[in-house]
């Protein structure tokens, strides 16, 4: 009898170290965000809920608000939460010259979203990141062609003189939109030499829907005569302040509003006036860097030390309620543009059929997908 307790128990040990080993395995990545309940953020979170789901990854997440101290803290939060991986959206490259090395000493795999750093700007990050064995890559949009194709539809609309709303000061992406506005309207002003168009220096909103509407009436007492307003993103808060603040003024539709980030009302937005054009569509853009993430973990992608990954996002810009409504049928509501089985098939493609698979995302890539 007591071999036979002896032997059940040496099953139990096993059995428990074995659960344990299994429970260890598990993979686990953290996500560094502004914000994961704002429009965009809680987009963004909806569909890596639904990725770690269908990998059976546990996923960790901390708001940092894009407050630089809070940025590079949250990567030594992570790391001490044991986690094999992160991806963080940050909010000056310089950051990641902290979180780079975070993620080296802790032997923590880690890639960018909505962001990359520009080698010119911040060399020696960029240095440090091509070097680095656990920076996995970055996942990003061209804020340069986005920034240029929003204030040109502004533009061929009739808006003349535009005020600009950032978030931050010197944030990466805002730098690159501001840089597209920028080109969009020389090269208007180039083509049309009777028919000027004037972009105002930036003011910044942060992220909060109260600082993002006193900036926005700000903005309009010191330019009553302006016509439209770009509202540059910042997660969606920043906007709908923006947005308050015109329809307190009884400015609604006499002033256009363009910006980046998606509201979930857009086509009532754009049926009243409130907006004029925007783009977005563009919250699968940290799902692709979870995947990225993912792989390394796995060591399906193998991280160079003389370079990393980079992908490009597409933007989608819409600047109409028909536009809209072909986005709102596969991007919103209860859909997503991935089903579990294509997330677990995407998740095990190549590094270069994965690229593909992003840049090839649009309406028309969901709906011949998921059309009934």
């Amino acid at each position: 009898m007591k071999k036979i307790l002896a032997l059940v128990l040496a099953l139990t040990l096993i059995c428990g170290v074995a659960i344990g080993a299994q429970a260890d395995d598990k993979i686990k990545i953290g996500i560094s965000i502004w914000s994961s309940t704002d429009t965009l953020g809680s987009e963004c979170k909806r569909l890596i809920d639904a990725a770690a789901e269908a990998l059976g990854v546990e996923t960790q997440w901390v708001d940092q608000a894009h407050i630089s101290e809070q940025v590079t803290a949250s990567a030594e939060t992570l790391c001490l939460a044991d986690c094999d991986g992160m991806i963080i959206c940050n909010s000056a490259s310089a950051e990641m010259g902290s979180v780079i090395k975070t993620c080296d000493e802790n032997e923590v795999y880690v890639a960018q979203f909505f962001r990359v750093i520009d080698p010119e700007a911040n060399p020696d990050e960029y240095a440090q990141a091509c070097a680095s064995p656990y920076y996995v890559g970055a996942v990003h949009e061209s804020e340069f062609d986005n920034g240029k194709t929003l204030v040109t539809i502004l533009a061929e609309k009739g808006c003349r003189k535009i005020g600009l709303e950032g978030w931050e000061p010197g944030d990466a992406t805002f730098l690159g939109r501001w840089s597209g506005y920028k080109a969009g309207v020389e090269e208007w002003n180039a083509a049309h030499p009777d028919d000027q168009v004037v972009l105002l220096e930036p003011q910044y909103g942060r992220t909060t829907t109260d600082t993002g509407r006193a900036t926005a009436e700000a903005i309009i007492q010191a330019n009553p005569d302006i016509d439209a307003l770009i509202v540059a993103g910042g997660g969606g808060d920043t906007l709908l302040g923006a947005i308050a603040g015109i329809e307190g003024l009884g400015l609604t539709g006499k002033i256009a509003v363009a910006s980046t980030d998606f509201l979930p009302d857009l086509d009532v937005k754009l049926e009243t006036g409130a907006m004029a054009a925007e783009s977005g569509g563009h919250y699968a853009d940290p799902f692709y860097a979870f995947l990225m993430v993912y792989n390394a973990i796995k060591g399906n992608y193998e991280v160079p030390t003389d370079g990393y990954y980079d992908m490009v996002f597409p933007y989608m810009f819409v600047s109409s309620v028909e536009d809209y409504a072909n986005y709102a049928e596969y991007f919103t509501g209860e859909e997503l543009p991935y089903y579990a089985d294509e997330i677990v098939e995407l998740a095990n493609l190549p590094y270069e059929e994965l690229a593909a698979a992003c840049a090839n995302l649009s309406v028309a890539d969901v709906v011949a997908r998921h059309a009934k």
